[in-house]
């Protein structure tokens, strides 16, 4: 059996990506892609897709109205939330809204097509940062202990992990990292272990998420 998907990603380049690796999945079928709400609900009213994935801001609205409205138009309709940060609030919402899944975006784009097939049968696929994320939320929810931040709200980092911790966030490559920062491609990538190690995550877009989360970034 093949699923229809229905991609909803206002940048072009994750867009495309995100799309090929859908198109790649011989259980996968792309039935439409959209930069806005009002594309994607074009789609949705004329065909229902079996799973939608969904950044959450859209340049014409969020991502959870049309969870909401894919999932009043097919109950069956399985939702993907796939995004760059992930505040308490949005990440509540949208699994309120009805979304069964919740990713960072990072570089793994190309992998997309696993996630979704977990969705579809019957999984919940959720980024571990978010998991512990919501862990907390539901245990304050509860009026359980919470395991207190350090008091500088995070690990501590060296000046240089910073420095790739910014760039990260900023959409930098290893490569490009190196160049501006006048050190090698294979130094870069230590301090990018090094800020995973400490940030106790996996991915580019987590290690984002995390260090947003505990003020060691900027918010964008």
């Amino acid at each position: 059996m093949r699923h229809r998907v229905l991609l909803v990603e206002d940048d072009d380049e994750t867009r495309a990506r995100i799309a090929s690796a859908i198109q790649a999945e011989s259980r996968l079928v792309l039935a439409g892609v959209a930069a806005t709400c009002g594309e994607a609900r074009a789609v949705l009213a004329v065909s229902p897709p079996d799973v939608l994935v969904t950044d959450l801001e859209l340049p014409d609205g969020h991502g959870t109205e049309l969870i909401r409205e894919a999932r009043a138009a097919r109950p069956r309709t399985e939702a993907l939330v796939i995004t760059v940060f992930g505040d308490e609030r949005s990440v509540v919402a949208a699994l309120e809204a009805g979304a069964a899944g919740y990713l960072l975006k990072d570089g793994t784009d190309a992998e997309i097509a696993r996630p979704i097939l977990q969705l579809v049968d019957g999984g919940s696929p959720i980024s571990p940062a978010i998991a512990r994320h919501l862990l907390r939320h539901f245990q304050r929810q509860a009026g359980a202990p919470e395991s207190k931040s350090p008091p500088d709200g995070g690990p501590s980092l060296s000046a240089r992990e910073r420095e790739v911790l910014e760039l990260l966030a900023r959409g930098f490559k290893v490569g490009e990292i190196a160049e501006r920062l006048g050190i090698s491609a294979h130094t870069v990538t230590t301090h990018v272990r090094h800020l995973y190690e400490k940030l106790e995550v996996s991915s580019r877009g987590e290690a984002i998420y995390a260090a947003m989360n505990r003020g060691l970034l900027r918010e964008r």
